[in-house]
């Protein structure tokens, strides 16, 4: 399914209306109740006017991009860019402070809206297999842990854990050399005793036929076994 602006729109205002003849896709006007700054803004849609309510990707696409969504598929990087649990009507100019930051770098200044946008984020990360960093994921923690450690997430992230990706990967170690491989048995007639006596001063007495130190000289009776 593919989510547009006026889907988020129709979502987050309140007392919307909608162009005649579009079967309520197109929304011309509503209030929103801004997460971003809890104030009140009146959406007009215009030209000079409908950038004052924009939809935020409360997980950020760049920083999606740095932190995994390079690595998924072209229909799970549009999942992401369309999940409406990622989409949020939000003031339009303090939007574009955020820029491409996560919750190390920036956060509402909305303080109370802190800890759900937060929980979002978590949500969101994890349902689309992307990380955070330490710094992140510290920040994230900390409001949490101080604000709201009851602040529930989403039920759309399915419990998935979210990675984290904080350091770079500890430097294995360099793993033992092998053990060499047991030498091959050699071949028969490579190992050579002039005589019995040689061979029962080597221990290899009696030999026998296929033996690496078996020898005809060494088989009196032609019989197979030498030395014996």
């Amino acid at each position: 399914m593919h989510i547009t602006r006026n889907d988020i729109l129709e979502r987050d205002l309140i007392g919307e209306t909608f162009e005649a003849g579009t079967y309520e896709c197109i929304v011309l006007a509503g209030t929103l109740a801004g997460p971003f700054t809890a104030t009140t803004i009146s959406f007009v849609r215009g030209i000079s006017t409908s950038s004052d309510v924009q939809v935020d990707h409360v997980v950020a696409w760049s920083d999606a991009w740095q932190k995994g969504a390079q690595q998924l598929a072209p229909n799970q990087r549009q999942a992401f860019a369309n999940d409406p649990l990622n989409l949020l009507a939000v003031d339009g100019p303090t939007n574009a402070s955020k820029g491409d930051g996560d919750a190390a770098t920036w956060l509402p200044p909305n303080r109370g809206f802190w800890c759900e946008y937060v929980a979002l984020q978590t949500a969101v990360k994890a349902k689309h297999d992307l990380w955070m960093t330490q710094a992140e994921h510290d920040a994230i923690a900390g409001i949490l842990t101080s604000k709201c450690p009851n602040q529930p997430v989403p039920a759309d992230n399915g419990g998935v854990a979210v990675p984290i990706a904080a350091t770079p990967a500890p430097v294995q170690e360099e793993p033992p050399a092998p053990e060499p491989p047991p030498a091959a048995p050699a071949a028969p007639g490579s190992v050579y005793y002039e005589n019995c006596s040689a061979a029962e001063a080597a221990g290899a007495a009696p030999v026998y036929r296929g033996d690496p130190s078996y020898g005809s000289h060494l088989d009196g009776d032609g019989d197979g076994s030498a030395c014996e």
